[in-house]
């Protein structure tokens, strides 16, 4: 586990062009937005502006399926974002249980620009999302997530048997905090998904068991070790850097997208 002293020494050592992996080919660092979830649609965009983000998964709350938002919404923040150049690569709709939420995810992510949907569909309607994003030219992403209760997708075990014979178009979005907060080894799981995954979730976490999320480098997520196996396997999907805690996150923020920016370029 990395000491915070050592955690500010490597964030220092990589700030001077911290944007050198993206521009020469190597691993995108974007954010998945329910970092901010606290602030507005106006702040959350000039936070991004300041970070020098270009790509981002919509994963805030007010714009999953469950709340039941409308076109207008995501038109509005799609404006917002082309305006500021960000580009949104991929919508987060968990819930997708029936044919009409697998409508209004493809028609909402269609409106973003989006070209992935990640979610937690199970049984049947699973297959038919492979079916419909087929079609549609999208691709999917199934979310693992820790649970107080049993959840469907926790292990990359339980990923694998849910893609067996579906096709390449359904694959994984791998969230390295819900890997160890289920009790499971991240690296392990890069290794057993890498062919299968669609989008990371950039996240560590303090222990098994809770969701406590620490700085990348400072909890279980074996973080440098998972990037630089993301760039053994060429991975070429986004790396959606997300951080769930309240309160001012902006400094912690902006310290850990230049840490991960700086293990991109390893």
């Amino acid at each position: 586990m990395m000491t915070r002293r050592e955690f500010q020494q490597t964030i220092l050592a990589g700030a001077a062009g911290s944007l050198t992996a993206q521009a020469a080919g190597g691993l995108r660092i974007g954010v998945g937005l329910y970092t901010y979830h606290n602030l507005s649609i106006d702040d959350t965009i000039t936070q991004l502006k300041m970070l020098k983000i270009q790509e981002i998964e919509m994963s805030r709350g007010d714009f999953m399926l469950f709340n039941h938002p409308k076109a207008e919404k995501f038109e509005s923040f799609r404006k917002k974002i082309d305006d500021a150049g960000i580009r949104c690569v991929s919508f987060y709709a968990p819930t997708i249980k029936e044919d009409k939420d697998l409508d209004e995810a493809i028609r909402f992510a269609r409106i973003l620009g989006a070209s992935n949907i990640t979610g937690d569909p199970t049984g049947d309607i699973l297959k038919r999302v492979d079916e419909r994003l087929t079609r549609e030219g999208l691709s999917f992403g199934i979310h693992n997530h820790f649970f107080k209760q049993k959840f469907a997708y926790e292990s990359p075990e339980d990923i694998l048997k849910a893609l067996d014979g579906l096709s390449p178009t359904v694959g994984c979005t791998l969230d390295l905090g819900h890997i160890v907060s289920c009790g499971y080894d991240t690296l392990d799981a890069v290794h057993k998904l890498g062919p299968r995954l669609k989008l990371v979730h950039l996240k560590d976490i303090k222990a098994p068991g809770g969701e406590v999320n620490v700085p990348l480098g400072q909890g279980l997520g074996k973080i440098p070790q998972v990037m630089q196996e993301l760039s053994k396997i060429n991975f070429k999907g986004l790396v959606a850097f997300e951080y769930e805690k309240e309160g001012d996150i902006n400094d912690d923020v902006h310290q850990q997208v230049e840490y991960a920016r700086k293990l991109a370029a390893r």
